[in-house]
């Protein structure tokens, strides 16, 4: 891989500089400005896989409490921002409609396996299993994901360092770094090694333009127009 290659834009948790996080406007947007992939993050709930980051409620919602000690119909009645609600999964799939690539991250538990059937619905209805990375920092819930989608492993500044141990043992696609782990020589690395390398989170033109010089594949971003009008 080299930096020649274009710089993939990753709409994180949609367009979230413009719009509320993780909500169907926020996706729609990220789409109408010409993102080729969108992120997610997501936890099951009564059976239901529904799209936010937290664990709690507070920060992103008018609701309290942990995300999985509340009822799915408890979090469906919430505002997400702009009167938007918590969607679920499905939700955000019929949206995108094959428009882009969807980059699924596991949160809560037990969510690879939901999250793998939901994808394995979508392949049998002409999606193709290409159009979707299923990626986390729990790598052992990352590992019970269904290996026909390619993994991302995910890690951040608290995160181990043993890259290239967890990759390998995940079969993964891609390694996701924090933007202060991308180093060249982790890049050049994972490169060798056959990895794709997408890091998050890219929001200022300066830092833009050091990810695309370094070469990696792509990055998630909160201002999607900023990487493609770059």
């Amino acid at each position: 891989m080299s930096g020649k290659r274009p710089l993939i834009c990753i709409g994180h948790r949609g367009a979230m500089g413009y719009k509320p996080e993780n909500t169907l406007s926020s996706f729609a947007l990220a789409i109408d400005m010409g993102c080729p992939w969108i992120e997610l993050d997501v936890y099951v709930v009564d059976d239901e896989v529904i799209v936010i980051h937290d664990d709690t409620l507070e920060r992103t919602t008018n609701g309290t409490g942990r995300v999985i000690d509340r009822s799915f119909e408890y979090l469906r009645g919430l505002d997400a921002g702009d009167g938007q609600q918590i969607p679920t999964l499905q939700e955000v799939i019929e949206l995108v409609d094959r428009r882009a690539g969807i980059n699924v991250e596991l949160k809560g538990k037990h969510t690879a396996s939901a999250v793998s059937r939901i994808l394995a619905d979508c392949v049998k209805r002409g999606w193709s299993a290409e159009a979707f990375v299923v990626s986390s920092f729990a790598h052992r819930e990352l590992a019970a994901a269904d290996p026909a989608f390619r993994r991302g492993a995910l890690f951040g500044s608290k995160s181990r360092r043993d890259y290239f141990a967890v990759t390998d043992r995940l079969k993964a696609w891609s390694l996701n770094l924090g933007l202060s782990l991308a180093q060249p020589q982790t890049i050049a690395a994972a490169h060798e090694r056959g990895l794709e390398v997408f890091v998050y989170t890219v929001n200022k033109p300066e830092d833009i333009a050091r990810m695309r010089a370094l070469g990696v594949d792509g990055v998630f971003t909160n201002y999607p127009d900023r990487v493609l009008e770059s």
